[in-house]
């Protein structure tokens, strides 16, 4: 009973933590188009928005820095403490400016805080791989992934509702204390003693070896297609959701229930069911009917544009199965990355995988919008179908059929 104790308050530990990094950035992310907007700024002006997401694209380039000073829980405790002392810290001193007059300087100030966070993730990531048996790693993604899914339904859901109510001077603050406030369980946060090594020391100097050392192990071919593919069937119906319904006929508000509430919740539930399947039924298998899960959700979405009736009972049952796959997905992803980090680098190969599945993403995000323009929405989830169906067809060909015995606390590609 007390190791389960203990190891529901982890859990609890990296939730928060995840949660305080995610929340900040939707509402940003979701509250500065509209604003932008609403004063004027061109299209082409509110687009260079999407570099606000560049430091969590190339956070991998100074991962290193974070591994080779970390080598016990105070050295963790350390760089969370500090990222997210600064994060909150950029989050208050934006409060005391306008956006009126200060648009650049905002938006440069919540690049940085940006950069605060997501050192804040290379150090909570290294020490989840550290913190959980093998068997246990599924557990710690469900809550990294409810913490998103979590974080983007308040951020990009409620705090917009109450910055309209309360406006952005009186927002912030709450947001920054917060922040603050989610780093308390990590003061509790015990792993063995407190100055106790916890990761093996690298005694060679820092090289370029840091980050391509990870693209030199044996089988790591395979985990790199599996990362691309395996989100890439999802997100162009993801991305195009929206329009979607737009050109159906629904209103802001009815979409933001359906996609904002509705369809994050059930994200939020699925990774929190899905950690338990892959801690149940293994890695493998998991693997398999999470892209299952995938391949049935494209075909219904490719069913719905041709065959179906449009209406709330059918959308709402295609939202279901779309945040629902992608929330199991993104449980087995993150698992068996946390599997393919080097010894001594959990904080740098884990980011280097998590970059290329935002690259993916990326990529199909921005395609799915010219595909449906080309060839419609019924072209682009056929698509995404065929996406779909390729990733399910590699997973069977490419990896063992046996899953790797969950006593084993090995990190052999080859059985992954």
């Amino acid at each position: 009973m007390r190791l389960d104790y203990q190891k529901g308050g982890k859990l609890f530990t990296f939730f928060c933590l995840y949660i305080a990094q995610s929340i900040p950035m939707s509402f940003f992310s979701t509250v500065l188009p509209v604003i932008m907007r609403q004063q004027n700024f061109s299209l082409e002006t509110i687009g260079m928005l999407q570099l606000l997401k560049l430091p969590w694209i190339l956070k991998f380039l100074w991962s290193p820095m974070v591994d080779r000073s970390t080598y016990s829980l105070t050295d963790f405790k350390r760089w969370i403490f500090s990222s997210e002392l600064i994060y909150a810290s950029i989050i208050f001193a934006v409060s005391f400016l306008h956006f009126q007059t200060t648009p650049y300087l905002i938006i440069g100030l919540i690049v940085l805080s940006f950069v605060a966070s997501a050192t804040q993730d290379i150090a909570t990531d290294a020490l989840a791989v550290i913190s959980f048996s093998r068997k246990d790693k599924s557990l710690a993604n469900s809550m990294q992934s409810m913490g998103s899914f979590a974080g983007a339904m308040i951020g990009g859901g409620i705090l917009l509702l109450l910055y309209h109510k309360v406006g952005w001077a009186n927002l912030l603050p709450f947001l920054a204390v917060f922040v603050i406030i989610a780093l308390i369980p990590l003061i509790f946060f015990r792993y063995g003693q407190k100055e106790e090594i916890i990761k093996p020391k690298q005694q060679e100097k820092a090289t370029a070896n840091d980050i391509l050392g990870f693209f030199k192990q044996k089988g790591i071919w395979k985990q790199l297609v599996f990362l691309f593919l395996y989100y890439a069937g999802l997100i162009g119906v993801l991305a195009m959701l929206k329009p979607m319904l737009v050109d159906y006929g629904y209103n802001m508000k009815e979409i933001g229930v359906m996609s904002g509430i509705v369809g994050t919740s059930i994200g939020c539930l699925a990774s929190f069911g899905g950690g338990f399947i892959v801690r149940k039924i293994g890695r493998h298998t998991a693997r398999l009917l999470f892209a299952i899960c995938t391949l049935v959700t494209t075909i219904y979405f490719c069913l719905l544009v041709t065959c179906l009736p449009i209406n709330i009972a059918t959308l709402h049952l295609g939202i279901t199965l779309l945040w629902g796959s992608y929330g199991l997905s993104v449980i087995v992803v993150y698992t068996t990355a946390m599997d393919c980090v080097r010894p001594g680098y959990e904080g740098t190969d884990f980011t280097i995988q998590t970059v290329i599945t935002h690259l993916s993403g990326i990529i199909m995000g921005v395609s799915s919008g010219k595909i449906a323009a080309l060839i419609t929405y019924k072209g682009l989830f056929f698509v995404e179908m065929c996406i779909a169906f390729v990733s399910l067809l590699f997973i069977l060909f490419a990896f063992k059929l046996k899953a790797p015995k969950e006593k084993d606390e090995t990190r052999i590609i080859e059985e992954i």
